[in-house]
C-alpha cells in the first residue's frame, strides 16, 4: 500500500502515556531509582516532540499518581524537584513550539512554589493553538470523577440544574480535559498490564497498548511502533511504520 492510502486522519487524536519503568531501570544498571526520573525526562521530550510532528492533538503523560505520596519521603522529594526543574526548562521550549502545557490533578498537596511555576506554565502557553500536552501530577481517575460529582451535586443543590438533567455528556463537561476528544490510544511501558487508577471515564474506548520497554528507553520509534499499532487495530489494514514516518516528514 502506497504512503497516499494513509491520511492523518487514520491516526489517534489524543495519545495518553503511563511512563512506567524509570525506577527498574536505573536498578537493573545498578544505579539509584532518581537516576531513572530523569532520565525519564529525555523520553518526555522525545515523545512530545514525536507526537506534535505527526499533528496529535493532545499528549497525557501521567507524571505523578496520588498513590506515588505512598513512595519513600525522598524519592517523592526528589520527583517534585525534579518536577520543578522541568517546568522551568521545558515550558520555554513548549512556548517556542506554539503547544499548550497543562497540569492536571489535585494541584493543592504541592507546595506553593510548585503551584506557582506550574500556573506561570500554564498562563505562558495557554493562548498557543498548538498541540495540548497534559501533565497529570497527583492525578487520579476516581478523584476525577468524585470531583466532577461534587460540583454537578452544589449545582443541584443550588437550583441550576436538575437530578434528571444528569447525563454522560454533562459528567464529561464537568472532568479534567472536557475540552479535548477523549483518549484514543493509551500507551503503558515496563511491563505493567494494567490502568492504575488513570483517566478511567476518558479512556472507556481507547485501545491499550502495553509494552516491556522501560521508559527511559521510549524513543520516536517506540511511539511510531505504538501509532503504527493503533492504525492496524482501528482501521484493520496493514500500515507500517514507515508510512507513519512519512506522515510525520509531511506535517
Amino acid at each position: 500500500m502506497s504512503n497516499t492510502h494513509l491520511s492523518s486522519e487514520a491516526l489517534p487524536k489524543h495519545i495518553a502515556v503511563i511512563m512506567d519503568g524509570n525506577g527498574r531501570w536505573a536498578e537493573a544498571q545498578g544505579k539509584p531509582r532518581v537516576f531513572g526520573h530523569k532520565n525519564g525526562v529525555a523520553a518526555v521530550r522525545k515523545t512530545i516532540s514525536s507526537a506534535a510532528r505527526l499533528g496529535i492533538e493532545a499528549v497525557t503523560l501521567f507524571a505523578f499518581s496520588s498513590e506515588n505520596w505512598q513512595r519513600p519521603e525522598e524519592e517523592v522529594g526528589v520527583l517534585m524537584e525534579l518536577f520543578l526543574t522541568v517546568l522551568s526548562t521545558e515550558v520555554k521550549k513548549l512556548h517556542k513550539n506554539n503547544l499548550r502545557l497543562r497540569v492536571i490533578g489535585d494541584k493543592s498537596r504541592f507546595s506553593e512554589r510548585l503551584q506557582t511555576k506550574i500556573a506561570q506554565a500554564e498562563e505562558k502557553t495557554s493562548a498557543n493553538s498548538g498541540m495540548v500536552v497534559n501533565i497529570a501530577a497527583n492525578y487520579g481517575g476516581k478523584w476525577d470523577i468524585a470531583q466532577a460529582m461534587k460540583t454537578i451535586a452544589i449545582e443541584v443543590e443550588q437550583g441550576k440544574l436538575s437530578s434528571d438533567s444528569i447525563s454522560e455528556d454533562l459528567i464529561t463537561s464537568h472532568l479534567s480535559m472536557s475540552d479535548i476528544p477523549a483518549v484514543d490510544l493509551l500507551i503503558r511501558t515496563g511491563g505493567e498490564c494494567r490502568i492504575s487508577n488513570f483517566m478511567l471515564w476518558q479512556l472507556a474506548y481507547a485501545e491499550l497498548y502495553f509494552t516491556p520497554i522501560y521508559w527511559p528507553e521510549f524513543g520516536e520509534d517506540s511511539l511510531i511502533e505504538a501509532v503504527t499499532w493503533f492504525v492496524n487495530r482501528e482501521r484493520r489494514f496493514g500500515c507500517t511504520g514507515n508510512q507513519i514516518k512519512a506522515l510525520m516528514e509531511n506535517q
